[in-house]
């Protein structure tokens, strides 16, 4: 079954522990989980913003 990023980082988000993650969804397996974290990560840019209060 195939399966998005997105929605495995939603699923990641979502479930308060990974086992009852995988036991909901069993065609997942702990290194789906880490590869879709790597790839997040991979992705997301390291820019900094900055940003000044008004106060």
């Amino acid at each position: 079954m195939r399966i998005t990023v997105r929605r495995v980082l939603e699923l990641l988000a979502t479930y308060p522990d990974r086992p009852a993650l995988l036991s909901e969804y069993p065609f997942l397996d702990p290194e789906d989980l880490q590869q879709a974290l790597r790839y997040a990560a991979a992705t997301v840019d390291d820019e900094r913003l900055s940003i000044d209060r008004v106060a």
